[in-house]
C-alpha cells in the first residue's frame, strides 16, 4: 500500500529533477523502478519513495559509500553502484544531490541529448 507521504516524498523528487535540461522520467520498469533519464542514459532511479539507486564510476561509488551518502546496492556489491534509503526530507535533498551529481557528470561527458 502506497501511503500520500510516499506518493508526494517521490512527486517532490520528480519535480525538482525533471526541471533539469534533457531530463525526463520514465517508469515503471519492468522492477517497478521510476527512472531518470537524460536521453537515453540513466542518472539513477526510485522505487516507490522507500529508495533511489544510482551507477556511478567505481571510484566516485566507493567514495560516496566512505562518506556515507549511499550505501551498498542490495542485488550487487558493485563499488559503482549505490543506494540510498529515503525516510524522510533530508533524503530526499541528498537523493536529489546525487542524482544532480550524476546528471552533471553524464551531462559533461554527453552533453545535452538532440
Amino acid at each position: 500500500m502506497t501511503t500520500t507521504t510516499e506518493r508526494d516524498a517521490r512527486a517532490r523528487i520528480t519535480a525538482e529533477v525533471t526541471t533539469w535540461p534533457g531530463v525526463h522520467a520514465a517508469g515503471p520498469g519492468e522492477r517497478g523502478e521510476f527512472s531518470f533519464l537524460l536521453g537515453r542514459r540513466e542518472i539513477g532511479h526510485l522505487h516507490g519513495s522507500r529508495v533511489a539507486h544510482f551507477s556511478f564510476q567505481r571510484e566516485l561509488g566507493a567514495r560516496l559509500r566512505e562518506e556515507g551518502r549511499v550505501v551498498a546496492h542490495p542485488i550487487t556489491d558493485s563499488p559503482g553502484l549505490g543506494a540510498r534509503p529515503i525516510a524522510g526530507p533530508d533524503d530526499e535533498r541528498e537523493v536529489v544531490e546525487l542524482l544532480r551529481l550524476n546528471y552533471e557528470r553524464l551531462l559533461a561527458r554527453y552533453g545535452l541529448p538532440d
